[in-house]
């Protein structure tokens, strides 16, 4: 790709630092007056479109009003989690799904835990591929985005243009063209002022912040080695009912294929890929896998692989080995390690060694729950007029687990702008308008969907 094109990748904020601005709500009340008075000013922080009211609004007490677009099951939990947040009332007041029934069951799952909290009338319930426009077309502060993920892209553009302040899930994209898109509407929301959060819960798990600070701190000296895993089985299948179209019986089983999905090192792995990155502040510059699928073979399982495993190698030196893995009577870990000059860290054990194994610290017992913290954290933010702002990272260790399945689906080595500026379209969701729709892949005369082939898939 020629240098014009490519993707200038923004320098990481310190990671130790909380991502918002740090701004007592009264200096920040004091700067959105001096908005007010300045209307040249205020366009421009606030951008064209927004208004300063909600550019610079503190909410203090005031309710906040949320929108729920992905009415699965991480999708209600979500809007669940920020109407448990304490400091003033969320309500839920719009609901949208591709599939109607998904967003009746959101409904009453929400409403079952918080009742007149979840005030979403009929023609504030919408449904169908444009279910995203209706929600953002109503008057929501917030919303959540918890589609499959190859939607993300599309969904967090048009809530930015319509002025939303966003907590997405992870992964924000499922290729390069999407993590593309993302970084271009994350210049945008900065422009506007608003909050972008993404669920990579651990980030707010006082374990893991405090844990991570010391090894930042360099408390086992220079990092030589980093290892991440995400080993387990396989997590849900959904059967292909009588009279599905293809369109339907994909998005409704959309772990496994890869322009819904991203395949498990994407969609599950980038988790502890990006505690990796946060610990290095950084992103890897090269990389090289291997995977494949060994067990889970049938019908029901789709395009993607049962196990990756990356070398990514960071600009320091420093290397991390990736593994992922979706096969049953296996080793399993769900954790991530690293490895310094003058000692090692169990990460996600959240205890600390020296040179001769022995601890020199341990968190102890509890600071987890990071999903429910995640929405502490935001709405505590945006009550004080603070904007967090995690669309980078988000974006960035996205980009980093979509880089890993490259390397393994392909065989090759391959750099860091390689990947990221990669033309291949693995999620064309733009072009999509009905469940009537053919989706990008289709299964073979035996019902079986094509796999990559390392050696032969072309990924860049």
């Amino acid at each position: 790709m020629s240098e014009q094109n490519s993707v200038n990748v923004p320098s990481p904020a310190p990671a130790a630092a909380r991502p918002a601005s740090s701004t007592s709500r009264r200096d920040f009340l004091k700067s959105s007056s001096l908005l007010v008075a300045g209307g040249a000013v205020a366009g421009t922080v606030a951008g064209p479109g927004l208004s300063v009211a909600r550019g610079a609004h503190a909410y203090g007490s005031d309710v906040i009003k949320l929108g729920l677009i992905g009415c699965g099951g991480r999708g209600t939990g979500a809007a669940v989690q920020a109407m448990n947040t304490m400091g003033g009332e969320v309500k839920l007041i719009a609901m949208g799904d591709v599939f109607d029934d998904k967003v009746q069951a959101g409904y009453r799952g929400a409403k079952s835990q918080h009742g007149d909290k979840v005030d979403v009338p009929k023609d504030r319930m919408f449904s169908g591929f444009d279910a995203y426009k209706g929600v953002l077309s109503t008057d929501i502060d917030m919303v959540i985005l918890a589609t499959p993920p190859g939607f993300r892209p599309l969904h967090y553009a048009a809530a930015v243009e319509a002025n939303k302040h966003v907590f997405m899930e992870k992964p924000v994209a499922v290729d390069a063209a999407g993590v593309r898109k993302c970084l271009e509407a994350n210049k945008v929301a900065k422009e506007k002022n608003l909050a972008v959060a993404v669920g990579l819960q651990r980030r707010h798990e006082p374990r893991y912040k405090e844990t991570i600070k010391r090894i930042q701190d360099g408390m086992i000296g220079d990092i030589i080695l980093a290892r991440a895993y995400w080993n387990g089985a396989t997590p849900w299948v959904r059967q292909r009912e009588e009279k599905m179209t293809e369109m339907e019986y994909q998005m409704r089983n959309w772990y496994y294929f890869n322009w819904l999905c991203g395949d498990h090192i994407v969609e599950q792995h980038i988790h502890n890929l990006d505690v990796i990155n946060w610990i290095m502040n950084d992103y890897p510059t090269i990389a090289q896998g291997q995977g494949g699928c060994e067990v889970r073979k049938g019908k029901d399982y789709g395009e993607t692989f049962d196990h990756h495993f990356v070398e990514f190698k960071y600009k320091t030196g420093a290397v991390m080995y990736s593994q992922c893995r979706h096969i049953p009577g296996c080793w399993n870990a769900v954790s991530e390690h690293v490895h310094g000059t003058n000692g090692s860290a169990d990460v996600s054990g959240a205890k600390i060694f020296d040179a001769t194994g022995k601890t020199v610290y341990s968190f102890g017992r509890g600071g987890g729950d990071g999903h429910q913290q995640e929405h502490h954290d935001l709405f505590a933010d945006l009550r004080a007029g603070r904007r967090p702002f995690e669309g980078e990272w988000g974006a960035l260790s996205t980009m980093t687990a979509i880089y890993g399945r490259m390397c393994t689906y392909s065989g090759q080595q391959l750099t860091w702008e390689e990947a990221l500026n990669s033309n291949v379209v693995v999620s064309p969701v733009e072009k999509y308008k009905t469940l009537q729709d053919e989706p990008p892949v289709k299964p073979d005369a035996n019902g079986m969907y094509a796999r990559p082939v390392p050696g032969v898939t072309k990924v860049v």
